[in-house]
């Protein structure tokens, strides 16, 4: 509006000087002595004034010049005229165009994004909110990138404005200085509804602070529950970036509930300025401690003591195998009965093998893999400071042997034999 005023009121200077001229001029030839002349009639201001813009604008419709003056008065008035009128046109033109500069570089982003998304085919759907991205972002802030506005001014200029505009939003109890540090680093960025902002697993390469709307912390067992709404002003995602020993992996799936409008700050740019602020870094750690803990991760545990002596030479022992757990633990000879009556039936079975059935045969291949384990360990001979278990029932013509001797290769624990054999007859 101001250049708009400006360029109007030079206009309307340069108008009045070219009807001053014109009455000097028909003064200087005779007021009426010629039909080009001011004839003095009326206010001779106004008529004058209302020559000057007929000759200046180049209208026409004057009368013709008929001393030598006159002619030379006319041209000089038309050359000034098409110079006014270039110029007039021109500072239009820089108006119209400094008014809709913002616009049309916003149309043409989207022209060109449009164009290119047509170009490689992408789905409707994906250039449906791709669209909608570029519409909310202009419509809320003005601008596509925020820090695009502030790059031409001195830093201390680009701090009084950060201050200004979101130092309530980033305030969190954190060094002053500290803080100033962040809001020049600060990246703003908008997710549509439904984006996903982070998801758990990934490796953490950035913390958000919540400058606009909402973002939902999901979890459950398939992660649509949930867990907490973070509304303007909260922090997150500084977790992965605290996280020391591998451990920058999201913990939570973060998703835009509508349109967010969020800052950005990256590790590298996060660690340079906790190298200035020991005590900061300190509270954040403890946040993130804190916060590990209410997500159910345990803290690290005391060491795990290693052994001493001769069983360091020795692996860690293995677990028993679950079959002989469920023979042996927690019912005494009732699983030591269980074995050997496992052993009856391979024999039984093998014996009439031609006889039994097929059906019978798929009942009872269970129980083969436990009777299968033992040919191989009655192949190997206990060591001599081995002593094995001897189990005699006197209901039986059999015996059962059960012993534990060190693996010959290190790193497999122990070994389990178990032997049956029949007794002498007298």
């Amino acid at each position: 509006f101001y250049r708009v005023i400006r360029t109007t009121g030079y206009l309307l200077f340069i108008l009045h000087i070219n009807a001053c001229l014109y009455y000097w001029a028909s003064d200087y030839e005779g007021i009426g002595s010629t039909r080009w002349v001011y004839d003095g009639e009326g206010n001779k201001y106004l008529r004058c004034y209302y020559w000057a813009v007929r000759s200046l604008i180049t209208i026409g419709g004057l009368p013709e010049p008929q001393t030598l003056f006159e002619i030379i008065f006319q041209l000089l008035n038309y050359f000034m005229g098409v110079f006014v009128f270039s110029s007039l046109i021109g500072q239009m033109r820089d108006v119209i165009g400094a008014a809709t500069a913002g616009q049309n570089y916003y149309r043409s982003c989207v022209d060109n994004t449009v164009s290119y998304m047509n170009t490689y085919s992408i789905p409707r759907l994906v250039q449906n909110r791709v669209r909608t991205w570029y519409e909310y972002t202009w419509d809320s802030q003005g601008m596509l990138d925020e820090s695009e506005l502030l790059e031409q001014m001195p830093t201390k200029m680009q701090l009084a404005v950060a201050i200004d505009v979101n130092f309530a939003i980033v305030n969190k109890g954190c060094d002053t200085q500290m803080i100033y540090d962040m809001l020049l680093r600060l990246k703003s960025i908008v997710y549509l509804p439904g984006d996903f902002v982070c998801k758990k697993g990934e490796i953490g390469r950035e913390m958000y602070i919540i400058k606009q709307g909402e973002v939902q912390v999901l979890g459950g067992p398939d992660g649509t529950k949930v867990l907490v709404t973070l509304r303007a002003g909260a922090v997150f995602g500084e977790i992965s970036l605290l996280a020391a020993g591998g451990g920058n992996r999201r913990t939570a799936n973060v998703v835009a509930h509508g349109f967010a409008n969020l800052f950005i700050l990256d590790k590298k740019t996060l660690n340079e300025i906790l190298v200035n602020y020991p005590d900061s870094e300190k509270l954040l750690m403890k946040k993130a401690k804190v916060l590990l803990k209410q997500k159910g991760k345990p803290p690290p545990g005391p060491p795990v003591p290693q052994p001493r002596g001769l069983a360091s030479l020795f692996g860690q022992k293995q677990e028993t195998p679950k079959l002989f757990k469920a023979m042996l633990g927690g019912k005494g000879r009732e699983g030591l009965a269980r074995l050997l009556q496992l052993k009856k039936q391979q024999e039984t079975q093998e014996t009439h093998a031609e006889t039994e059935t097929k059906p019978k045969e798929e009942e009872k291949k269970p129980a083969e893999p436990a009777a299968a384990s033992a040919p191989p360990a009655q192949k190997e001979k206990p060591k001599a400071d081995a002593t094995p278990a001897v189990i005699q029932r006197t209901t039986s013509k059999e015996s059962l042997i059960i012993s534990m001797t060190p693996s010959p290769r290190a790193g497999e624990g122990e070994i389990l034999k178990v032997e049956i054999k029949e007794k002498e007859n007298k």
